[in-house]
């Protein structure tokens, strides 16, 4: 008879890895899966090889928790090169373009404000935006045009935090999702009348994860060799602290796992339920039951969790 398919174990909660330079995101789920044999991983926003810091990474339950870290707000420390151009908008790429001009401290300060806020951004030819089902840059890698439409993001904080010499500025970015901090600093080259792209780049925090938090791979092996795994893992709910909370009975909580509405008293949410995305988070005893959506004193489950 033949074996099934191993499935893995199952195991529930968040990582919130301090990921190094040169690995892929894509890299580190694979390396934190090995690792733990988990049955299901999946990580909380791209970074690039280039990047280190946090990368939250779901395993088991939390991989439905995905999205609300993905469109969570993200911090940024970053180092900005001027004086060139290259075609990944990062120091990865090839030089494309120089220029002799460096801005001074005043000309960056005044320049800052038009990147906060809502703007419009064109991303880079190498990113994993989608052109008719394709990578943008699987088609910058084959040589192709890659023509890519401005989009609205939105900025809350760009500020200069430190300038080693001309050639170099360090800033720190706070944003939401789909920002490339590529692009701004692309653009922000060209509004200085220079070309500049991204020499070194940190992410500090997206929604709840920050870098104080995280553990190294390394770490991670040490505490799976020690049978110590539990202690670095966060809760499942973590990523849904944003969201207004109900707490159900047992019996409440039995019948919304088994898919079925339930009658709950509505003023007993802790926090509002938006107009356009009523979702909340159903608990009960401490714990996430379901992803639910409140219809006056109806709750229906969207996502129920097997905890």
């Amino acid at each position: 008879m033949a074996r099934g398919k191993r499935k893995g174990r199952p195991i529930h909660g968040w990582l919130c890895i301090d990921k190094p330079a040169g690995l892929t995101s894509t890299d580190v789920v694979n390396r934190v899966k090995r690792a733990t044999q988990a049955s299901k991983v999946g990580h909380g926003g791209t970074l690039d090889p280039l990047a280190t810091g946090v990368l939250p990474v779901a395993l088991g339950e939390a991989t439905k928790t995905v999205q609300y870290v993905i469109d969570g707000i993200k911090h940024y420390r970053f180092t900005a090169r001027f004086g060139e151009g290259r075609d990944t908008d990062d120091r990865d790429g090839e030089v494309t373009a120089t220029s002799a001009g460096r801005p001074d401290d005043a000309r960056i300060l005044a320049a800052l404000p038009g990147f906060v806020g809502e703007i419009e951004q064109v991303p880079p030819r190498y990113a994993a935006v989608k052109i008719q089902g394709e990578r943008a840059y699987d088609l910058a890698r084959r040589g192709e045009v890659v023509e890519l439409e401005p989009r609205p993001v939105w900025i809350d904080d760009l500020r200069l935090i430190a300038r080693p010499d001309l050639d170099h500025a360090e800033f720190e970015l706070t944003c939401g999702r789909g920002t490339y901090v590529r692009a701004v600093v692309r653009d922000l080259g060209l509004m200085l009348g220079c070309y500049a792209y991204v020499d070194a780049l940190r992410r500090l925090r997206v929604g709840p994860f920050a870098a104080d938090d995280a553990i190294s791979l390394e770490t991670l092996d040490r505490l799976v060799g020690d049978d110590s795994l539990p202690q670095a893992l966060i809760p499942v709910g973590t990523a849904l602290e944003g969201l207004p909370s109900l707490a159900l009975t047992e019996p409440q909580a039995a019948r919304i796992r088994a898919g079925q509405t339930v009658h709950v008293a509505p003023n007993l949410l802790v926090g509002e339920a938006g107009e356009d995305d009523p979702t909340i988070r159903a608990m009960a005893a401490g714990r996430v039951v379901a992803l639910a959506r409140l219809h006056g004193s109806e709750l229906s489950p969207l996502r129920v969790f097997n905890l």
